[in-house]
């Protein structure tokens, strides 16, 4: 039972994703750590992660800025290992907390974008790079950062979403690096990649339909909703504990 709602969450996230460009993980975050807890949960998410932007790198590679992408990943290569230290010294509690708190705070960001119009320029790349980075060890909430730094550089939507898919990659494979290795059984962890492939491929198929507006309401919902439970989930487990 929790393999199948794990793989509806999964597929559901990637559509949003496929659409948006943006949205994976915080539409998948609430799910997953409820379903496997906070230190499996967001290892789960940050490596379905991966098999998404993978999957949609092929409809999107020729609209990929490789330089400004670049410019993106190398600060937060450098910033990860600072969310690692934060991922392999919480107890769980303060790890679900921590999760729920990131989630709500990234949300928040996203309905005040004056709070990061700063990112703009070369700096505002290199800050946006190091925060992603971090954030990406410690929840996979990388978006956010990189989506206000887009649109106060005046980045272009399309090339963006392209561009950030190998963003995504990157941040990915260095957190599949420092974040310990999952327990989930393989077979498992393959269902949900599957799930999540053909999200993707749903998603490439309802762009012709649904705007991705929409799909941006369906995912907040979803988010707000998933960060709700898992920050009162972490406070309820820290009284007891």
């Amino acid at each position: 039972m929790i393999l199948l709602a794990a793989g509806i969450a999964s597929f559901g996230a990637a559509i949003i994703q496929r659409i948006t460009g943006l949205g994976f993980v915080l539409a998948l975050i609430g799910p997953i750590v409820l379903l496997y807890g906070g230190l499996e949960g967001v290892t789960l998410a940050v490596q379905l992660a991966l098999v998404s932007a993978l999957a949609a790198l092929p409809f999107v590679w020729r609209d990929v800025w490789w330089r400004r992408a670049w410019t993106l990943i190398w600060p937060g290569l450098i910033a990860a290992p600072f969310g690692a230290v934060l991922v392999w010294s919480l107890p769980e509690p303060a790890l679900l907390l921590l999760v729920g708190l990131l989630a709500i705070a990234t949300l928040l960001l996203g309905r005040v974008p004056s709070l990061l119009a700063g990112l703009s320029g070369v700096c505002g790349a290199r800050i946006a790079g190091a925060t992603s980075g971090m954030l990406h060890v410690t929840s996979g909430l990388s978006g956010p950062p990189l989506a206000a730094y887009a649109v106060n550089d005046r980045w272009e939507q399309r090339s963006f979403v392209a561009s950030v898919q190998v963003v995504f990659v990157a941040f990915a494979l260095v957190t599949i690096g420092l974040r310990p290795m999952p327990v989930t059984p393989i077979g498992d962890i393959a269902i949900l990649s599957a799930a999540t492939v053909l999200g993707i491929a749903a998603g490439t198929w309802l762009t012709r339909f649904i705007p991705a507006r929409i799909a941006r309401r369906a995912m907040l919902t979803v988010a707000w909703l998933g960060a709700g439970v898992v920050l009162t989930r972490g406070l309820l487990a820290l009284t007891v504990g």
